[in-house]
Protein backbone atom coordinates (compact mmCIF):
# COMPACT_ATOMS: atom_id res chain seq x y z
CA UNK A 1 0.00 0.00 0.00
CA UNK A 2 2.77 2.79 0.82
CA UNK A 3 4.78 1.85 -2.31
CA UNK A 4 1.19 2.57 -4.05
CA UNK A 5 0.37 5.50 -2.49
CA UNK A 6 4.49 6.59 -3.22
CA UNK A 7 3.53 6.01 -6.87
CA UNK A 8 0.19 8.32 -6.65
CA UNK A 9 1.84 10.76 -4.61
CA UNK A 10 4.89 11.05 -7.49
CA UNK A 11 2.10 11.35 -10.14
CA UNK A 12 0.54 14.20 -7.97
CA UNK A 13 3.72 15.82 -8.47
CA UNK A 14 4.38 15.38 -11.95
CA UNK A 15 0.46 17.43 -12.79
CA UNK A 16 1.19 19.83 -10.72
CA UNK A 17 4.03 20.65 -12.32
CA UNK A 18 2.43 20.68 -15.61
CA UNK A 19 0.07 23.89 -13.90
CA UNK A 20 3.21 25.75 -13.51
CA UNK A 21 4.48 25.12 -17.17
CA UNK A 22 4.98 28.48 -19.37
CA UNK A 23 1.13 29.83 -20.93
CA UNK A 24 -0.14 28.59 -24.39
CA UNK A 25 -2.87 29.59 -25.91
CA UNK A 26 -5.50 28.03 -24.35
CA UNK A 27 -8.63 26.51 -25.97
CA UNK A 28 -6.09 25.71 -29.10
CA UNK A 29 -3.33 23.15 -29.64
CA UNK A 30 0.29 25.60 -30.01
CA UNK A 31 0.82 26.22 -33.27
CA UNK A 32 -2.88 25.61 -34.64
CA UNK A 33 -6.69 25.23 -34.44
CA UNK A 34 -8.01 22.33 -32.77
CA UNK A 35 -9.27 19.64 -34.99
CA UNK A 36 -12.83 19.10 -34.19
CA UNK A 37 -15.04 16.35 -33.79
CA UNK A 38 -15.67 13.07 -31.66
CA UNK A 39 -12.97 10.93 -33.66
CA UNK A 40 -10.44 13.37 -33.46
CA UNK A 41 -11.19 14.24 -29.42
CA UNK A 42 -10.54 9.99 -28.84
CA UNK A 43 -7.30 10.41 -30.28
CA UNK A 44 -6.57 13.43 -28.70
CA UNK A 45 -6.95 11.56 -25.44
CA UNK A 46 -5.02 8.94 -26.33
CA UNK A 47 -1.99 10.77 -27.61
CA UNK A 48 -2.42 11.79 -23.99
CA UNK A 49 -2.77 8.77 -22.12
CA UNK A 50 0.01 9.28 -19.92
CA UNK A 51 -1.69 12.72 -18.43
CA UNK A 52 -4.93 10.84 -18.53
CA UNK A 53 -3.10 7.99 -16.15
CA UNK A 54 -1.18 11.20 -14.21
CA UNK A 55 -4.89 12.95 -13.43
CA UNK A 56 -6.26 9.75 -12.18
CA UNK A 57 -3.94 8.97 -9.94
CA UNK A 58 -4.10 12.63 -8.47
CA UNK A 59 -7.58 12.30 -8.05
CA UNK A 60 -7.22 9.44 -6.04
CA UNK A 61 -4.37 10.87 -4.15
CA UNK A 62 -5.76 14.25 -3.37
CA UNK A 63 -9.54 12.19 -2.28
CA UNK A 64 -7.16 10.67 0.34
CA UNK A 65 -4.62 12.67 1.49
CA UNK A 66 -3.53 12.88 5.10
CA UNK A 67 -6.12 10.16 5.96
CA UNK A 68 -4.66 7.44 7.96
CA UNK A 69 -7.29 4.61 6.75
CA UNK A 70 -6.24 5.66 2.84
CA UNK A 71 -8.08 3.47 0.39
CA UNK A 72 -9.91 1.24 3.51
CA UNK A 73 -12.51 5.03 3.14
CA UNK A 74 -13.49 3.33 -0.24
CA UNK A 75 -15.46 0.48 1.43
CA UNK A 76 -16.64 2.23 4.85
CA UNK A 77 -19.50 5.04 3.30
CA UNK A 78 -20.83 1.66 1.19
CA UNK A 79 -20.99 -0.63 4.29
CA UNK A 80 -22.67 2.11 6.67
CA UNK A 81 -25.18 2.46 3.86
CA UNK A 82 -25.43 -0.98 3.45
CA UNK A 83 -25.95 -1.37 7.01
CA UNK A 84 -28.53 1.50 7.26
CA UNK A 85 -30.57 0.45 4.12
CA UNK A 86 -30.33 -3.39 5.86
CA UNK A 87 -31.81 -2.42 9.40
CA UNK A 88 -33.98 0.25 8.46
CA UNK A 89 -35.76 -1.08 5.01
CA UNK A 90 -35.30 -5.23 5.34
CA UNK A 91 -36.23 -5.37 9.20
CA UNK A 92 -37.91 -2.76 10.19
CA UNK A 93 -40.04 -3.02 7.42
CA UNK A 94 -39.35 -6.02 6.48
CA UNK A 95 -38.03 -5.94 2.83
CA UNK A 96 -35.59 -8.81 3.90
CA UNK A 97 -38.97 -11.33 4.36
CA UNK A 98 -39.38 -10.62 0.81
CA UNK A 99 -35.67 -10.54 -0.94
CA UNK A 100 -33.54 -13.37 -0.44
CA UNK A 101 -30.05 -12.64 0.86
CA UNK A 102 -30.99 -9.30 1.12
CA UNK A 103 -27.87 -7.91 1.96
CA UNK A 104 -25.90 -8.67 -1.26
CA UNK A 105 -28.81 -7.51 -3.24
CA UNK A 106 -28.70 -4.37 -1.90
CA UNK A 107 -24.38 -3.95 -1.82
CA UNK A 108 -24.90 -4.99 -5.47
CA UNK A 109 -27.06 -2.39 -6.32
CA UNK A 110 -25.18 0.06 -4.35
CA UNK A 111 -21.91 -1.05 -5.65
CA UNK A 112 -23.20 -0.21 -9.21
CA UNK A 113 -24.51 2.52 -8.23
CA UNK A 114 -21.77 3.98 -6.45
CA UNK A 115 -19.96 4.13 -9.73
CA UNK A 116 -22.34 6.17 -11.78
CA UNK A 117 -22.89 8.53 -9.74
CA UNK A 118 -19.53 9.18 -8.55
CA UNK A 119 -18.21 9.72 -12.21
CA UNK A 120 -21.36 11.75 -12.63
CA UNK A 121 -20.88 14.06 -9.41
CA UNK A 122 -16.84 14.13 -9.77
CA UNK A 123 -17.14 14.62 -13.60
CA UNK A 124 -19.66 17.50 -13.35
CA UNK A 125 -17.34 19.49 -11.32
CA UNK A 126 -13.79 18.23 -12.84
CA UNK A 127 -13.60 21.27 -15.13
CA UNK A 128 -13.32 23.98 -12.28
CA UNK A 129 -11.49 21.50 -10.37
CA UNK A 130 -8.62 21.91 -13.03
CA UNK A 131 -8.91 25.25 -13.55
CA UNK A 132 -5.06 25.93 -12.89
CA UNK A 133 -4.06 23.27 -15.97
CA UNK A 134 -6.85 24.75 -18.07
CA UNK A 135 -5.60 28.45 -18.17
CA UNK A 136 -1.89 27.64 -18.50
CA UNK A 137 -1.13 25.06 -20.86
CA UNK A 138 -3.50 23.63 -23.84
CA UNK A 139 -5.22 19.91 -22.78
CA UNK A 140 -7.80 18.08 -24.35
CA UNK A 141 -10.41 19.51 -21.99
CA UNK A 142 -12.25 16.32 -22.19
CA UNK A 143 -9.35 14.56 -20.76
CA UNK A 144 -10.86 16.19 -17.24
CA UNK A 145 -13.91 14.17 -16.88
CA UNK A 146 -13.02 11.35 -18.64
CA UNK A 147 -10.30 10.95 -15.79
CA UNK A 148 -12.94 10.68 -12.96
CA UNK A 149 -14.12 7.41 -14.61
CA UNK A 150 -10.54 5.84 -14.14
CA UNK A 151 -10.65 6.83 -10.49
CA UNK A 152 -14.33 5.84 -10.00
CA UNK A 153 -13.14 2.79 -11.71
CA UNK A 154 -10.63 1.83 -8.98
CA UNK A 155 -13.30 2.63 -6.08
CA UNK A 156 -15.71 0.02 -8.03
CA UNK A 157 -13.34 -2.25 -8.09
CA UNK A 158 -12.54 -2.25 -4.89
CA UNK A 159 -16.32 -2.39 -3.83
CA UNK A 160 -16.82 -4.86 -6.63
CA UNK A 161 -14.47 -7.44 -5.09
CA UNK A 162 -16.16 -7.54 -1.76
CA UNK A 163 -18.98 -8.12 -3.14
CA UNK A 164 -18.16 -11.05 -4.99
CA UNK A 165 -16.32 -12.51 -2.32
CA UNK A 166 -19.46 -12.12 0.19
CA UNK A 167 -21.97 -13.50 -2.38
CA UNK A 168 -20.00 -16.16 -2.70
CA UNK A 169 -19.38 -16.99 1.29
CA UNK A 170 -23.47 -16.36 1.80
CA UNK A 171 -24.21 -18.60 -1.59
CA UNK A 172 -25.89 -15.80 -3.08
CA UNK A 173 -23.42 -15.99 -6.18
CA UNK A 174 -24.24 -18.46 -8.78
CA UNK A 175 -21.25 -19.65 -11.69
CA UNK A 176 -23.38 -19.65 -14.77
CA UNK A 177 -23.83 -17.56 -18.19
CA UNK A 178 -25.50 -14.86 -16.66
CA UNK A 179 -22.42 -13.97 -14.99
CA UNK A 180 -21.99 -12.25 -18.43
CA UNK A 181 -24.80 -9.93 -17.72
CA UNK A 182 -21.74 -7.75 -15.60
CA UNK A 183 -20.57 -6.95 -19.07
CA UNK A 184 -23.53 -5.00 -20.64
CA UNK A 185 -24.74 -3.48 -16.81
CA UNK A 186 -21.11 -2.01 -16.56
CA UNK A 187 -20.93 -0.92 -20.42
CA UNK A 188 -24.75 1.10 -19.69
CA UNK A 189 -23.12 2.75 -16.09
CA UNK A 190 -20.03 3.76 -18.16
CA UNK A 191 -21.51 5.41 -21.25
CA UNK A 192 -24.61 6.90 -19.47
CA UNK A 193 -21.78 7.90 -16.80
CA UNK A 194 -19.69 9.66 -19.60
CA UNK A 195 -22.45 11.56 -21.70
CA UNK A 196 -23.58 13.23 -18.24
CA UNK A 197 -20.38 13.76 -16.63
CA UNK A 198 -19.16 15.75 -20.57
CA UNK A 199 -22.16 17.59 -20.52
CA UNK A 200 -22.11 18.73 -16.96
CA UNK A 201 -18.87 19.66 -16.75
CA UNK A 202 -18.95 22.36 -19.73
CA UNK A 203 -22.54 23.94 -18.24
CA UNK A 204 -21.47 23.74 -14.88
CA UNK A 205 -18.50 26.32 -15.90
CA UNK A 206 -21.45 28.93 -16.80
CA UNK A 207 -23.90 27.84 -14.61
CA UNK A 208 -22.63 26.93 -10.58
CA UNK A 209 -26.05 25.52 -9.72
CA UNK A 210 -25.55 22.76 -11.97
CA UNK A 211 -23.30 20.79 -9.23
CA UNK A 212 -25.95 21.04 -6.67
CA UNK A 213 -28.96 20.08 -8.82
CA UNK A 214 -27.10 17.00 -10.07
CA UNK A 215 -26.81 16.21 -6.44
CA UNK A 216 -30.55 16.63 -6.02
CA UNK A 217 -31.22 14.39 -8.98
CA UNK A 218 -28.85 11.59 -8.16
CA UNK A 219 -30.61 10.89 -5.06
CA UNK A 220 -33.77 11.20 -6.90
CA UNK A 221 -32.76 8.82 -9.97
CA UNK A 222 -31.45 6.18 -6.69
CA UNK A 223 -34.96 6.03 -5.18
CA UNK A 224 -35.77 5.51 -8.72
CA UNK A 225 -33.80 2.60 -9.52
CA UNK A 226 -34.23 -1.14 -8.04
CA UNK A 227 -31.60 -0.90 -5.55
CA UNK A 228 -33.30 -0.94 -2.22
CA UNK A 229 -36.35 -2.85 -3.56
CA UNK A 230 -36.57 -5.75 -5.68
CA UNK A 231 -37.69 -5.28 -8.98
CA UNK A 232 -40.69 -7.94 -8.33
CA UNK A 233 -42.16 -5.15 -6.42
CA UNK A 234 -42.52 -2.41 -9.44
CA UNK A 235 -44.25 -5.38 -10.91
CA UNK A 236 -46.73 -6.25 -8.43
CA UNK A 237 -47.51 -2.78 -7.22
CA UNK A 238 -47.90 -0.28 -10.65
CA UNK A 239 -49.68 -0.30 -13.74
CA UNK A 240 -47.67 -1.96 -17.13
CA UNK A 241 -47.42 1.42 -18.71
CA UNK A 242 -46.06 2.90 -15.48
CA UNK A 243 -43.63 0.29 -16.06
CA UNK A 244 -42.44 0.64 -19.20
CA UNK A 245 -41.60 3.91 -18.47
CA UNK A 246 -39.91 2.95 -15.36
CA UNK A 247 -37.33 1.12 -17.90
CA UNK A 248 -36.78 3.94 -19.70
CA UNK A 249 -34.34 4.81 -16.46
CA UNK A 250 -30.77 3.47 -18.08
CA UNK A 251 -29.62 2.52 -14.07
CA UNK A 252 -32.81 0.62 -13.78
CA UNK A 253 -31.81 -1.72 -17.16
CA UNK A 254 -28.12 -1.74 -15.75
CA UNK A 255 -28.95 -2.72 -12.22
CA UNK A 256 -30.97 -5.36 -13.12
CA UNK A 257 -28.51 -7.20 -15.22
CA UNK A 258 -25.81 -6.89 -12.73
CA UNK A 259 -28.33 -8.08 -10.14
CA UNK A 260 -29.12 -11.29 -12.06
CA UNK A 261 -25.48 -11.64 -13.06
CA UNK A 262 -24.72 -11.76 -9.04
CA UNK A 263 -27.65 -12.19 -6.94
CA UNK A 264 -28.15 -15.60 -7.61
CA UNK A 265 -30.92 -16.43 -5.72
CA UNK A 266 -33.21 -13.64 -7.58
CA UNK A 267 -33.35 -16.10 -10.59
CA UNK A 268 -34.73 -19.07 -8.99
CA UNK A 269 -37.02 -19.96 -5.79
CA UNK A 270 -35.20 -19.18 -2.47
CA UNK A 271 -36.90 -20.38 1.12
CA UNK A 272 -36.59 -16.98 3.40
CA UNK A 273 -36.39 -17.24 7.13
CA UNK A 274 -39.32 -14.76 8.66
CA UNK A 275 -39.81 -13.30 11.70
CA UNK A 276 -41.36 -15.94 13.48
CA UNK A 277 -38.73 -18.67 12.51
CA UNK A 278 -40.74 -20.31 10.08
CA UNK A 279 -39.41 -20.06 6.57
CA UNK A 280 -41.58 -18.95 3.30
CA UNK A 281 -40.43 -19.80 -0.40
CA UNK A 282 -40.38 -16.79 -2.34
CA UNK A 283 -40.44 -17.01 -6.01
CA UNK A 284 -37.93 -15.96 -8.72
CA UNK A 285 -37.43 -12.39 -9.90
CA UNK A 286 -39.49 -11.73 -12.92
CA UNK A 287 -36.91 -10.37 -14.99
CA UNK A 288 -38.52 -8.23 -17.77
CA UNK A 289 -38.39 -9.90 -21.26
CA UNK A 290 -35.95 -9.33 -23.75
CA UNK A 291 -33.70 -7.72 -21.11
CA UNK A 292 -30.14 -8.35 -23.31
CA UNK A 293 -32.39 -6.60 -26.32
CA UNK A 294 -33.27 -4.20 -23.88
CA UNK A 295 -29.72 -3.50 -22.68
CA UNK A 296 -28.54 -3.32 -26.27
CA UNK A 297 -31.36 -0.80 -26.93
CA UNK A 298 -30.30 1.57 -24.15
CA UNK A 299 -26.92 1.15 -24.74
CA UNK A 300 -26.87 2.41 -28.53
CA UNK A 301 -28.94 5.42 -27.23
CA UNK A 302 -26.23 6.52 -24.80
CA UNK A 303 -23.61 6.27 -27.40
CA UNK A 304 -25.54 8.64 -29.12
CA UNK A 305 -26.19 10.85 -25.83
CA UNK A 306 -22.17 10.70 -25.76
CA UNK A 307 -22.07 12.24 -29.02
CA UNK A 308 -24.69 15.24 -27.94
CA UNK A 309 -23.08 15.78 -25.11
CA UNK A 310 -19.52 16.19 -26.77
CA UNK A 311 -20.62 18.21 -28.99
CA UNK A 312 -22.29 20.74 -26.43
CA UNK A 313 -18.85 20.65 -24.51
CA UNK A 314 -17.07 21.67 -27.96
CA UNK A 315 -19.65 24.37 -27.92
CA UNK A 316 -19.01 26.09 -24.60
CA UNK A 317 -15.28 24.79 -24.35
CA UNK A 318 -14.32 28.03 -26.04
CA UNK A 319 -14.37 30.56 -23.36
CA UNK A 320 -13.31 28.00 -20.25
CA UNK A 321 -10.51 29.81 -19.39
CA UNK A 322 -12.24 33.63 -19.34
CA UNK A 323 -14.71 31.85 -17.17
CA UNK A 324 -13.43 30.14 -14.79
Amino acid sequence: MSSRNTTITRAADRVDAIAQEPFHQSGTQPGGRRASGFVSALIDIFKHRELLRLLVNRELKARYKDSSLGFVWTLIRPLVMLMIYYVAIGQFLGAARGIPVFAIFVFCGLTLWNLFSEIVATGTTSILANAGLIKKVYLPREIFPVATIGAALFNFAVQFLVLIVGAAALGALTISWQLLFIIPALAVTLVYGLALALALSALNVYLRDIQFLVEVGLLIFFWLSPITYAWSFVVQTVPSWIEQIYLLNPMTNAMLAFQRAIWGPGSHETLVEQADGSFTAVPGQPWPADMALHLLIVFLVGVVLVWVSHRIFRRLEGNFAQEI
